[in-house]
């Protein structure tokens, strides 16, 4: 196990897959994934026809299930690329969202760590093979027979149903992938902490951030902003690095304590050899020599942005001459998340949200695109239409 990492949850134990299961089971654990409540939902039916009410069929808790009233869902950038199909064929209909936060509903026979009325979350996977060496050290996220995604997968331990979404008025999941959200948070904004939060947690906690230390944060998006507060909350000191002189004041309001103007060469000239460590965000190409310059010897650069196109190419003498690292990180294990969710919680960090109504969602994917949101959207699923007596997925 990764010095330094939470103890992950006890899930190593031989779980039997669907297929496993005895036609001797009791009808719990053998049940139809098809039954249980109809939740009312929004989602895609094609790639093209934008955001629609939907009924999504939620099985009935088995003996390790959790049930979710769902209150909030964010709304990731993810969530826009899958339900357009630019992320590869997609199964429809899809209900997109993968940061959840609601009310225990129901829980299955086994389960004694959640109760009804306790306040959950639910992040970007809700299953994982819980045998290999990255599911045993608590980094479900890099399991290496795939982890199941909370939407889009298929869900081999239910009858390979396709995973619906967040945007939705409820849900059912494994106790092992449920997150307990501290009651002192803003419900709202505690959502984006499960995607944007532990995305941007695990590589600063990961490279070990603390007091003293010197946090370059590239974009000031919905990444980028949780960034700043993290390691802010670390007591690190942070740097913004921004090609717009308009995100300055923004930078600085969430606690940057300075903005250096990529575009400016003279201001990255004189950042060199003042960063140990740099969280990049942008999912644009652009040329990464330039940050590594303003690393100290044995700093590193975190990518965490997915460009859609080819990046330039490194220079490995940048890399070379300072003992400089390269890597990438994908958000964060469920032990890691919970971490996370709890040091938030310690140090009153949340995302800056907008909340928007089910009608909002198709304008609020076509503002993402535009970048026309400070810095994260949020859905109210109260606004959602009632579910109809015949499920759509």
């Amino acid at each position: 196990m990764t010095p330094g990492r939470p103890v992950p949850p006890p899930l190593a134990l031989h779980i039997p897959r669907a297929d496993d299961v005895s036609p001797d089971a009791a009808p719990e654990e053998a049940a139809d994934p098809r039954q249980g409540r109809l939740a009312a939902a929004r989602g895609a039916v094609s790639s093209t026809g934008g955001l629609v009410p939907l009924t999504v069929a939620r099985r009935a808790p088995k003996a390790d299930d959790v049930e979710i009233d769902i209150e909030f869902c964010g709304l990731c950038h993810s969530d826009v690329h899958a339900t357009r199909g630019e992320w590869g064929t997609q199964n429809y209909p899809l209900v997109p969202g993968h940061e959840i936060v609601g009310r225990v509903s129901r829980v299955g026979s086994d389960v004694d760590d959640f109760a009804p009325g306790d306040l959950v979350g639910v992040g970007c996977m809700v299953d994982s093979c819980r045998e290999c060496d990255s599911c045993l050290d608590g980094l479900e996220q890099y399991c290496e027979r795939g982890m199941t995604g909370t939407y889009g997968a298929r869900d081999a331990r239910n009858g390979d149903a396709v995973t619906q979404g967040g945007y939705a008025s409820s849900v059912v999941v494994d106790r092992r992938y449920v997150l307990r959200v501290p009651e002192n948070l803003d419900t709202a904004a505690v959502a984006p902490l499960l995607c944007a939060g532990i995305t941007t947690f695990s590589p600063l906690r990961h490279f070990g951030v603390e007091e003293g230390d010197v946090v370059g944060v590239v974009g000031l998006g919905g990444l980028g902003h949780m960034a700043v507060k993290l390691a802010k909350a670390m007591g690190a000191e942070v740097k913004v690095f921004t090609t717009s002189e308009s995100k300055v004041s923004a930078a600085l309001e969430l606690g940057a304590d300075g903005v250096i103007l990529s575009s400016d060469a003279d201001a990255m000239a004189a950042a060199n050899r003042s960063i140990d460590l740099i969280i990049d965000t942008v999912a644009a190409p652009h040329d990464l020599n330039p940050f590594f310059r303003t690393l100290r010897r044995d700093g590193a650069l975190f990518q965490l942005g997915l460009p859609s196109e080819a990046m330039p190419p490194v220079n490995p003498g940048a890399l070379i001459r300072r003992r400089i690292a390269y890597a990438g990180s994908l958000i964060g294990g469920i032990a890691e998340t919970q971490e996370m969710l709890d040091f938030c919680a310690e140090h009153g960090v949340v995302s800056d949200v907008e909340i928007v109504g089910a009608d909002q969602l198709n304008d609020a994917y076509d503002r993402m695109v535009a970048g026309d949101v400070k810095y994260r959207f949020v859905l109210d699923t109260t606004t959602l239409q009632e579910p109809s007596e015949r499920a759509d997925a």
